[in-house]
């Protein structure tokens, strides 16, 4: 049965949902017969986008009342897991088997499948998105079948299935890439002039594992937070000077969310996030947006955001530049370039943010620009497709899973229009 609420919102409180029934299945077999008799129906996870991607005005389900799986396969370097899992306490799981994921992003509270569907990323120049550790996964179709696709085994969907919005189907597992475990240290240079990190980005972003530079955009400087594995040696870089204690990536918030710093070593669960699983990460009310952008474009980037440091700042909570290395699916922002990203974590205040947001975009679309799929846009739909060279084939697969529109939303409706 569906379970009644008040309208739900999500994590950030900027968006209401419009399906009038939120579904949380027990088994996989009650989310097949939920689906198979569903006129409409879409995924929800844990809410962390910003936009109206999971949205749905007839029914949604929650993946997180189904049975938990973290099945690792040692002699294949691979785990199973069930779709609405945290990172957080999939992390846990593995790194008690003696296995780790070779990359986490900023928050570990949000859910696999969400983050993957929506290409979700970490930090570091060798470091993939989310999705591309993705081996393999499970999905509903429209009639409540169960469909595997597997990178090795279907070719010719696997890359357009990993970021797929929601739209062919609801996924129940997948199948990630592991490594054995390993430990890491994080440490902050503060004070670092932007114009060292635009004449430096190699060195800077390459001076450890993972590495993220906060900023406002208007003061010249900022913080470089350095993440690095004890079983690879760090880079030469070391600009500004060491930060004396913990710190927040948002100016003046209390330390104790984040992670551990000041070059203790820990495992890597530990120090990859930003944030501390158990305690809330929030500056407070915001919004986000974030844009990728091929990684040549750095200092052409640095330099359009600084002319119009002015109009972020005071709308801005922090901004971070982060770097991804390329793969290989079709919708994924990091979609065949090295990619830096630019994030911006605004004030909860639409009518100021959004036309400094539409500013940003203005002079880094030029550059490459492509939206985060859950984030804050002031793009015309067609101007975000039109960034993607496989979007065409994955319209094909949309028309191959879902002929009759089961899974689509507003959100997909607007990027591929039915014909």
């Amino acid at each position: 049965m569906p379970t009644p609420h008040a309208p739900l919102r999500n994590w950030a409180g900027n968006v209401t949902f419009a399906s009038p029934r939120v579904h949380r299945p027990a088994t996989v077999d009650e989310l097949r017969r939920l689906v198979r008799d569903s006129t409409g129906i879409r995924a929800l996870g844990s809410g962390h986008s910003f936009n109206l991607v999971a949205d749905s005005d007839r029914d949604l389900v929650r993946l997180d009342g189904l049975p938990v799986v973290t099945e690792v396969d040692p002699a294949a370097s691979t785990v199973t897991v069930s779709a609405g899992l945290r990172y957080a306490d999939l992390a846990v799981a593995l790194h008690r088997e003696g296995f780790a994921l070779g990359n986490l992003a900023s928050l570990p509270h949000i859910s696999v499948a969400g983050s993957c569907a929506t290409g979700t990323h970490g930090s570091g120049d060798g470091q993939r998105c989310l999705s591309a550790a993705v081996r393999a996964l499970e999905l509903v179709g429209p009639d409540g079948d169960l469909r595997w696709l597997g990178r090795d085994t279907d070719p010719d969907a696997f890359p357009g299935a990993v970021v797929a919005l929601g739209a062919l189907g609801v996924v129940t597992r997948l199948t990630l890439e592991v490594e054995p475990a390993y430990e890491m240290t994080q440490r902050v240079r503060v004070g670092v002039a932007l114009d060292e990190v635009a004449d430096r980005f190699d060195d800077v972003f390459g001076a450890a594992t993972s590495v993220s530079l906060f900023t406002d955009w208007h003061a010249g400087g900022g913080d470089v937070w350095l993440k690095n594995r004890t079983d690879r040696p760090e880079g030469g870089w070391d600009g500004g000077r060491p930060a004396t204690g913990p710190m927040h990536p948002v100016p003046g918030m209390p330390p104790e969310p984040s992670t551990e710093q000041l070059g203790t070593v820990g495992p890597w669960f530990e120090r990859l996030p930003h944030f501390r699983p158990e305690l809330p990460p929030s500056a407070g009310d915001e919004l986000q947006s974030e844009l990728y952008l091929p990684r040549a474009a750095a200092p052409a980037c640095f330099a359009a955001l600084r002319e119009i440091g002015h109009l972020i700042a005071p709308a801005l909570h922090i901004s971070e530049v982060r770097t991804i290395r390329a793969d290989d699916l079709w919708l994924s922002p990091a979609h065949g370039r090295d990619t830096v990203a630019f994030h911006f974590t605004w004030r909860k205040d639409p009518a100021t943010v959004l036309p400094v947001i539409s500013a940003v975009e203005d002079r880094l679309v030029p550059l490459g620009a492509r939206p985060h799929w859950g984030k804050l846009t002031a793009l015309d739909p067609a101007e975000v497709i039109g960034g993607y060279e496989r979007a065409a084939d994955f319209r094909g697969l949309l028309a191959d899973f879902d002929p009759r529109g089961k899974f689509r939303n507003a959100f997909t409706d607007a990027l591929f229009p039915l014909v």
